[in-house]
């Protein structure tokens, strides 16, 4: 099993990014002698695999083991994102229907973010026939009677209505979503 920076080293060396040890330490942020034991144990390890291009330059190779070990981290990375996005989704749901239980119908959704567009999806799965969500860029005093979902970094405060709810700040106090869990 890899650890985080051999990882790293592997996409680096797979994607071909960089020709010399050098390049590695520096694309790496490592220093020389940290990037050459991190190849040197990769090499044992059997994931990658010195070619010689002359007496002065050589390529460092993925071997098939650290091929297939980086599709099989990559997938696993994959999977656990698509969990996460579900685990949001279904948290924006609750978050939904708390609001609607109060008696609230008229939302706005502030922002262009993907995470605006993941609290569309949510709303449109609960399918609340008399409630309305309009997505925004800013709101003022006037427009917003309703409440207003901010799906944004740094704006909240700034945001002037009445009813408003930090969506980036709910997932924050949320532990099992932190954790990656259901």
């Amino acid at each position: 099993m890899l650890d985080e920076r051999e990882f790293e080293l592997v996409n680096i060396v797979g994607a071909e990014i960089v020709s010399s040890q050098r390049d590695l330490s520096r694309n790496m942020n490592l220093s020389l002698g940290q990037t050459n034991m991190l190849l040197r144990r990769l090499i044992t390890k059997g994931y990658i695999r010195i070619s010689k291009l002359d007496k002065r330059r050589v390529k460092y190779l993925l071997t098939p083991q650290g091929i297939a070990e980086k599709m099989d981290k990559s997938i696993k990375y994959t999977l656990r994102t698509i969990n996460s996005i579900g685990l949001i989704k279904e948290r924006f749901k609750d978050i939904l229907k708390e609001i609607y239980a109060k008696g609230e119908r008229k939302f706005f959704i502030l922002g262009e973010s993907d995470l605006a567009s993941l609290v569309e999806m949510a709303a449109h799965e609960l399918s609340f026939m008399d409630c309305s969500f309009t997505r925004i860029q800013d709101v003022s005093a006037d427009s917003a009677t309703g409440t207003v979902l901010v799906c944004q970094e740094d704006v909240f405060d700034k945001v002037v209505a009445n009813n408003k709810i930090d969506l980036i700040h709910e997932l924050a106090k949320d532990s099992a979503l932190l954790k990656g869990k259901g």
